[in-house]
């Protein structure tokens, strides 16, 4: 099961990228903010082409209605409908991350290359050209959508080549030269500063609700989760997914025994130990991310299993009744000893499809519990449901 230090891991944040240290938080992360993020990223893509091809008015007033002018308005329709082409693959990949960074990271390029174009053939403007860049560097980092490794490698090798084009093509003293690349460092500077933080804050907006999330359907004291979750979360989408499926689902529901006895001997932090040492031993014998530990009442655990059969349901209760009896919980120096029984009921939707449900496993599992107590205590009863 997972560590408080591997929980707190997986929720951390790279302090250079912005991004979550773990691939699956990322990947979750990305996922609960795509539809967001892609609508987003299409005001953006519209909103940058209509301005796009609108400063083509400006190409006209400059070179007049001849080849060049022509030339660029080409340039910069093809970023127009890159544009439309990223906009559509949003709407034709609406689960796809990849697509969506895709699709901005091709209209960044298409939208630099242009412009690279367009210093080509106004090189006495290089004033403006600064200006429009440094405006552009800020859309590319903050107003379009994407990774912030991404718009970096759009970003700086555009700026590179916009100084190098306007050290070949423009006219400019060095005072010139040098303000106008401090300003373009600058624009990238604070472009990049200002995309870090905003990424940095979305994710620890989203971390906060992951801890809140997890804190509000776990028990504090034994990590499992607690009746809210089973409730909220799993009592109708475990029980849909077997009958659709024809599985079989086993449910167990455990309680210790004498647990009274154990406090008023050892104190409540001595049944706090018993039951911390349960827990562990439940989470620990179960599978990770298809069963469900639930603590279900105080010293009363219930245990849900998908695609197990009534035979499967009783091995792992007598594994664990064993295990617990033969296991030791500690308070301070005083050593523990402890049992339990357990109630299992079972459900074939192969055969059942309409009249059981998570309830009436769970109701059967309790008292098959109450007869297990009934008859002796440390023992495991069962029961095929039909």
């Amino acid at each position: 099961m997972e560590t408080s230090a591997e929980y707190l891991h997986r929720l951390a944040i790279a302090p250079f990228l912005g991004e979550f240290c773990s691939e699956l938080t990322e990947y979750r992360f990305l996922q609960h903010h795509l539809a967001k993020t892609q609508s987003q990223l299409r005001i953006t893509l519209l909103f940058c082409s209509v301005f796009y091809l609108a400063f083509a008015l400006t190409d006209i007033a400059v070179l007049g209605q001849g080849h060049a002018a022509f030339v660029l308005f080409v340039g910069r329709l093809s970023v127009a409908v890159a544009a439309a082409a990223g906009t559509w693959l949003t709407y034709r990949h609406p689960q796809s991350i990849a697509v969506t960074w895709l699709a901005a990271t091709l209209v960044e390029v298409a939208g630099m290359s242009v412009f690279m174009l367009v210093v080509v053939y106004r090189p006495g403007e290089l004033h403006w050209h600064a200006m429009s860049m440094a405006i552009m560097l800020i859309v590319v980092y903050i107003y379009i959508p994407n990774r912030l490794v991404y718009s970096l490698a759009v970003a700086l090798p555009s700026t590179a080549a916009f100084i190098v084009l306007a050290l070949k093509v423009g006219h400019l003293n060095q005072p010139d030269i040098f303000t106008m690349t401090m300003l373009l460092l600058l624009a990238n500077t604070f472009g990049a500063v200002a995309a870090h933080r905003y990424h940095h804050l979305w994710r620890e907006e989203f971390r906060a609700q992951t801890i809140l999330k997890s804190v509000s359907v776990h028990d504090q004291l034994t990590g499992c989760f607690n009746r809210r979750y089973l409730h909220e979360s799993l009592l109708a989408g475990e029980i849909a997914r077997a009958r659709r499926s024809s599985l079989c689902m086993a449910v167990i529901l455990c309680d210790l025994d004498h647990f009274k006895l154990v406090n008023d001997t050892y104190g409540h932090c001595g049944g706090d130990a018993v039951l911390r040492t349960f827990s562990q031993l439940l989470k620990k014998m179960t599978r990770e991310h298809l069963d469900t530990v639930v603590r279900y009442g105080g010293e009363e655990f219930l245990i849900i299993l998908p695609e197990t059969d009534l035979c499967g349901g009783v091995l792992l209760a007598e594994r664990l009744r064993v295990a617990f009896a033969a296991a030791a919980s500690h308070e301070g120096d005083r050593v523990i000893a402890a049992t339990a029984s357990f109630g299992v009921a079972a459900v074939d939707f192969a055969r059942n499809k309409n009249t059981i449900t998570l309830n009436t496993l769970i109701t059967s599992a309790d008292e098959l519990l109450y007869d297990a107590k009934k008859n002796g205590r440390n023992r495991v009863t069962s029961l095929q449901l039909f």
